[in-house]
């Protein structure tokens, strides 16, 4: 299939392959459900060795990391990449979508997985949900990698205060509106997830075959709704008793160790507002920022990002 210009999605392929193919794509790993806080969640895992937990971000699922698990793996840790709640492969729950809870997936997850504590290593929302999981569980958090997404009280402050962040996070405001917001990302065979996709990244743009597997991904039914609803509460309860409680709980400081990986030209999470994320750590604080890559650096350059992030887990002793 032939890739239409920048931003542009090309019609899927006929015939569309099957939820479950999707989201249990083959490769070197292996897919199985675990349970934990009340819910059933899909992972893809490989390798053997300390934990290291994968979280992916939005518009994306597990798939996202296809490219980090056999370097964990070869790294020597069991690497593992859970779908969150109502993405992918896990159960789509008609509540439960604040970051409080979803953490506790996270961290219930690891425990179900039999593992005394896990390296989280986190994407956009799935950054924000390990933040959230390394204050909330710290004994559960062995280290916290966190790419393309600041702090949640630095994201808190950048989106109120910071009028360019606010502009670059402008869809985020426009998940607020009821079910339109659904409706767009699945319309035309999901056709604006592949323009996201390709809009939020880099001058190394992703692959045809890429842009169309989180398109039939966001596809499958409910996934749409399950994917905004976090963004809904995160804004919604800025002025709410549940979210002022959950931001003064964030004021606990994160105390592992901590890598934060940032794509230099990332459209929607600005430079700016996410390096100011290390004053929330009193741990060894380390700060990547890939130069000419943008909001998906894991995929961007998978090996640079591969290459760092596992130098890191090895380094017993990481530096502030």
């Amino acid at each position: 299939m032939t890739a239409g210009p920048r931003g542009a999605a090309a019609p899927l392929p006929r015939p569309t392959p099957s939820p479950a193919s999707v989201v249990r794509a083959e490769g070197p790993w292996t897919h199985r459900d675990v349970a934990a806080n009340g819910a059933r969640f899909h992972i893809a895992e490989m390798g053997e060795g300390p934990l290291v937990l994968l979280l992916h971000g939005f518009p994306q699922f597990w798939w996202t990391w296809r490219h980090q698990l056999p370097a964990l793996a070869d790294a020597g840790f069991r690497a593992v990449a859970m779908d969150l709640r109502g993405v992918g492969g896990s159960d789509r729950t008609p509540r439960g979508y604040d970051p409080a809870n979803l953490a506790l997936d996270i961290t219930g997850v690891i425990r179900s997985l039999g593992e005394p504590d896990a390296a989280l290593v986190g994407h956009d929302l799935g950054g924000y949900l390990a933040w959230t999981a390394a204050v909330m569980r710290p004994k559960l958090v062995r280290r916290l990698a966190v790419s393309s997404m600041p702090h949640p009280r630095r994201w808190r402050s950048s989106m109120l205060a910071d009028v360019k962040q606010s502009a670059a996070g402008s869809y985020i405001w426009g998940f607020q509106r009821p079910w339109l917001p659904e409706r767009r990302l699945i319309a035309d065979d999901a056709a604006l997830v592949g323009r996201l996709v390709r809009e939020w990244s880099g001058p190394r743009l992703p692959d045809d075959e890429a842009v169309d597997t989180y398109r039939h991904a966001m596809s499958i039914p409910s996934t749409a709704h399950c994917s905004i609803e976090p963004y809904r509460w995160m804004v919604r309860s800025m002025a709410r008793p549940d979210g002022l409680q959950f931001n003064r709980r964030m004021k606990r400081p994160v105390r592992v160790p901590t890598l934060h990986l940032h794509g230099s030209l990332d459209p929607v999470m600005r430079t700016r507002s996410a390096a100011g994320s290390g004053e929330y750590v009193e741990a060894p604080y380390r700060w990547r920022l890939f130069d000419g890559l943008g909001h998906f650096p894991h995929e961007e350059d998978p090996v640079a990002f591969s290459t760092e992030l596992v130098s890191w887990l090895k380094d017993p002793e990481p530096d502030r």
